[in-house]
């Protein structure tokens, strides 16, 4: 497999930490940008690596050669003028003949790329995004796919019962429906899925990439955007760390998780540690069953603690049992207006969830509108660990060292049967009484004092 690096960068907003070099060479503790990428490439296996360059191209040659000294083989394809992010790949057609990498080469990332390859070779995508929540998605481009569910999705033998944590290649990949630009002015609630700058393409999709001859050809807006509605381009979603450094504040951020190990943890080909969080009652204010977006409203200081753990080695898991959607109260598209509206409050206070899981099954019969086929016991409601156990397969996650924060004896009990260490807030009604049907392992007033715990 190859790989291809957009390493032309000049860093115009990050002079003040570097104006001489290109921003690819940008040292983090001494060693370039780039290199933390050549190595992650080889350690997952890919050695034959292209770098693109351009703005003082001679300090990346210098530095890498051609290659052998990091275990890799470099060759390199110099722009004589600015060609965008797809102009040079026109003149490389005839070496990319397989599916291949393509990173923008100012990133500080750790990736498990035979996962996302895996994911991209599977699903016969022509071209696949790879895409993850950040801390400030409301300046990033948002990739839109579709995330709706139907009753389809929660029958009897799909609700968890045969969900593995042995499953460690379980991937979340989905077809891209639309890009919401970052310059855009945002009146409505999406969800914190931000494109990365890394992708995954077939050489079915350099067809479509036109000559440069003049100007520049740019690969989301000129080529990608216009497969959207061939369904052939996919989103795969990730935890792991990806960085843009470009500003910064964003470069010192980096710098300390390269020094507190956090930069290598959140790789998928690490077990992850997690912090599984109730919905209702402990991230926002428990408003009886929540059927409408606008109903969404964060706890004081949850975004604070959910932005804490952002910054820790640990995920942030949202498992949450709706049965509005048995009951008939909600369907499976407000359900996902509810979800867009939570990710985009925390994403205005710099903070995200790293995945979401709801239960929408509910025993209890006699409701107006309710749905039949959602009516039977499930392994995914809390206190059953369904939905623990869907989230341990799709991000590798090590249960023994994670944790359950809920407001509710189902949400203490659902972590207890499966060894996860629990606290109890008091925010919501459940816990309240102080009188637990089961006990916790701590009693904590709010998610801000939980976080405290857990990372103490």
């Amino acid at each position: 497999m190859k790989a291809v690096i957009m390493a032309g960068g000049h860093g115009t907003r990050i002079r003040s930490v570097a104006s001489d070099i290109p921003k690819p060479m940008i040292p983090v503790l001494g060693k370039p940008i780039l290199e933390y990428q050549i190595e992650n490439l080889r350690r997952c296996g890919i050695k034959d690596i292209k770098l693109i360059t351009g703005y003082l191209s001679e300090c990346i040659i210098e530095h890498f050669g051609d290659g052998s000294r990091f275990g890799v083989k470099i060759s390199y394809f110099n722009e004589d003028r600015p060609m965008g992010t797809a102009g040079a790949l026109y003149y490389l057609k005839k070496e990319l003949d397989e599916s291949f990498l393509l990173l923008m080469g100012d990133l500080m990332l750790s990736v498990d790329f035979e996962r996302f390859m895996s994911c991209h070779n599977e699903s016969g995508a022509d071209v696949t995004l790879f895409v993850h929540p950040n801390s400030h998605p409301y300046d990033s481009d948002i990739i839109v796919t579709d995330e709706v569910k139907n009753v389809n999705d929660f029958t009897e033998d799909k609700c968890g019962i045969n969900a593995s944590i042995s499953d460690e290649k379980a991937v979340l990949s989905r077809p891209v429906t639309g890009f919401i630009s970052k310059k855009a002015e945002r009146t409505f609630f999406y969800h914190n899925q931000v494109n990365s700058g890394i992708y995954a393409i077939s050489p079915k999709a350099l067809d479509s990439i036109p000559e440069p001859i003049e100007g520049k050809v740019d690969l989301d807006k000129d080529i990608i955007h216009k497969m959207i509605d061939k369904g052939s381009v996919y989103a795969y979603s990730s935890s792991e760390y990806v960085k843009d450094m470009g500003t910064p504040e964003r470069y010192d951020e980096v710098t300390r998780a390269v020094e507190s190990g956090l930069y290598e943890k959140r790789n998928l080909s690490n077990r992850q540690k997690c912090v599984f969080m109730d919905r209702d009652g402990t991230l926002n204010v428990e408003k009886g069953f929540i059927n409408a977006p606008e109903a969404i409203e964060l706890l004081p200081k949850a975004a604070e603690a959910v932005r804490t753990l952002n910054s820790s080695e640990y995920l942030a898991l949202v498992i949450t049992n709706q049965p509005v959607v048995a009951r008939g109260e909600a369907d499976f598209e407000s359900l996902d207006e509810i979800q867009k509206a939570l990710d985009t409050r925390f994403g205005e206070c710099g903070a995200y969830i790293d995945g979401a899981y709801f239960c929408p099954h509910h025993t209890d019969s006699g409701f107006d509108g309710e749905v039949r086929e959602l009516k039977f016991k499930c392994s995914c409601r809390k206190p059953e660990p369904g939905m623990i156990l869907k989230a341990a397969a799709e991000h590798n996650i090590d249960l023994k060292g994670s944790w359950v924060i809920g407001d509710s004896t189902a949400d203490i009990l659902c972590g207890q049967k499966l060894g996860l260490r629990t606290i109890g807030v008091l925010t919501g009604n459940a816990l309240k009484d102080g009188k637990y049907d089961v006990h916790p392992d701590f009693i904590a007033a709010d998610m801000e004092e939980a976080v405290n715990i857990i990372l103490s």
